[in-house]
């Protein structure tokens, strides 16, 4: 990079595209909830009121998810037990036996696309995933002491030393709890702290803005977007794939 002003019109053109596809995404939702075009104006303009009435401290600069935890919150049994807990959700390697746990939540075929590419169906494939593959290192997601869900990393680069993360919460019943979220977070401790890796990236389609919401309030950045990427369904989805180095994770929750 020549001087930092390319650098910020690098990183504006960045911003530019992540809202661009947030704005793509918030329009197709709006369309499959029966929005008609007329409507959108009004959608529009009462965004527009929430940003003068929201509290300033929410609507200016970029929030993280640091005023929820910080790595000193994290309760680092590795050594002796192989556990990571924070705020009564935890993650320790996934077990064999689970594999059949696992396929049976991937029956919703809505869940099981989300991924890119999906996870395989069968438990024998599935096991083999998880298992037998050096490229990957899955976990089980723990919330007080009940198996709910997985994370782990995909595409493991012990070079570059970067990965692909990828979770779920299984149970829909427990979903919207913040337990994706805590997990996420001891899983980024695991790839940055115990393995000491540089980089975790992840991939997710268009459509998902929750996802990406989340991801950002990691300190996740946009890296690029592959349009037409993928044919999930019946049709052609952009691929969006968000970054985020140690350094910037260690600055935001130190």
């Amino acid at each position: 990079m020549k001087n930092k002003k390319d650098y910020d019109v690098i990183m504006k053109n960045r911003h530019d595209q992540i809202l661009k596809v947030v704005s793509k995404s918030f329009y197709n939702e709006l369309v499959k909830f029966g929005i008609s075009t007329n409507d959108l104006v009004t959608v529009s303009l009462n965004l527009l009121d929430q940003i003068t009435t929201e509290d300033k401290t929410h609507a200016d600069g970029k929030q993280y998810y640091n005023h929820l935890f910080k790595i000193k919150d994290i309760e680092d049994a590795w050594d002796d037990a192989n556990i990571l807990k924070v705020q009564e959700v935890a993650i320790r390697p996934l077990e064999p036996h689970q594999t059949n746990q696992v396929a049976t939540w991937l029956q919703n075929q809505e869940l099981r696309f989300l991924f890119i590419p999906p996870f395989p169906e069968s438990v024998e494939a599935l096991h083999h995933y998880f298992f037998e593959d050096p490229l990957h290192q899955y976990f089980g997601i723990y919330y007080q002491n009940q198996f709910v869900g997985i994370i782990g990393a995909d595409n493991i680069d012990s070079v570059a030393r970067k990965l692909e993360m990828k979770k779920f919460v299984g149970d829909p019943g427990l979903q919207g709890r913040g337990i994706g979220k805590r997990a996420t977070f001891l899983f980024l401790y695991y790839a940055f702290r115990i393995l000491d890796f540089n980089k975790v990236y992840i991939h997710s389609t268009e459509a998902n803005i929750r996802n990406l919401n989340l991801n950002s309030r990691f300190g996740f950045e946009l890296e690029g977007i592959f349009f037409n990427e993928i044919f999930l369904q019946g049709e052609y989805k952009d691929v969006i794939r968000m970054a985020l180095m140690k350094s910037e994770w260690e600055r935001i929750f130190a």
